[in-house]
This record gives C-alpha cells, structure tokens and sequence, in this order.
C-alpha cells in the first residue's frame, strides 16, 4: 500500500512544483536547475559512493559488521537515482540522503524495525578449530596414470 501511494502521490507533488516554480521562475530556469541539480549530484554521489566502497572494503577486511557501510552505500545509491530523476521533491530527498547524519538516522530507525539474529565470522566449517578444513580425496595409483605429453600450461 505504501508503494502505491508513493507512485502516486511523488509525481503529483512534482507536477505541483514544476507548475509553482515555473511560474515563478519561468520555463529555462527553470529547466537549466533541473539539469544542474542532476550534474551535481552526479558528482557528489560519485565521491561519497567511493568512500562509501571503501568503508565496505574496510569492515569487510578487518571482520567488522559490514551492515551500517552496506546501508549507507545503499542510501547513496538510492539518492543518485532520485537526482538523477527530474523534478524538485526527488532531488529534495535525493540531497537530503547524501547527508551523513541524515543517512545515519534513517539507518538507525531501519535498525530499531530489523531484527538480525546471527551474525558470525570463521575461516571453515569446523568451529572448534578454524584451521581445519574438511574434505575429501580420491587415492590415485600412479602406475595406473597415464602419461601424456606436456600440460601446455607447463614449459618441459
């Protein structure tokens, strides 16, 4: 039901808007913010993606909870999608989201509403000892291999 409303009511508002600040403005100007709301935000969500990628990559590498970096390069994404989208509310919001304390309240309430019930990090199956790594093999005769010319992956 949500979806809906938000697929009906976002393109009311941003007629609405076009016809307010158009009037207001006029037709060039008023087209001439839409595209440079849309090159600026370009730019700005580039930058804070890759560092939104290298928090990813950090949390990832030193075995932290990736969960608030995932969130906030999601929140990233999202925003240069609604800047991209023409009209005056997207952007509003699009804006909004690049904004770090913005991002971080939205990602604590969607926290608050999101249970999560195991979280855990090991090098292999077997828990006890991370070092071993269960598997299995097949015992090869070697009288019984036969013997072919170079691999070709191999200089002989």
């Amino acid at each position: 039901m949500w979806l809906f409303l938000a697929f009906l009511l976002v393109p009311l508002i941003e007629i609405a808007l076009f016809i307010q600040v158009g009037g207001a403005i006029g037709l060039g100007w008023t087209l001439l913010v839409v595209v440079i709301t849309a090159v600026l935000g370009t730019m700005l969500v580039r930058a804070q993606g890759m560092q939104a990628l290298g928090q990813v990559k950090s949390s990832f590498s030193e075995m932290r909870d990736p969960s608030e970096a995932l969130a906030h390069g999601a929140m990233i994404l999202f925003s240069g999608a609604l800047l991209l989208t023409p009209g005056f509310f997207t952007d509003a919001v699009g804006f909004a989201l690049l904004v770090p304390g913005v991002r971080l309240a939205v990602f604590r309430w969607a926290r608050s509403r999101i249970k999560v019930t195991t979280f855990s990090t090991h090098a292999g199956p077997n828990r006890q000892h991370p070092d071993i790594v269960d598997g299995e093999y097949t015992e090869v005769d070697p009288d019984r291999q036969k013997v072919r010319g170079p691999s070709g992956w191999t200089k002989h």
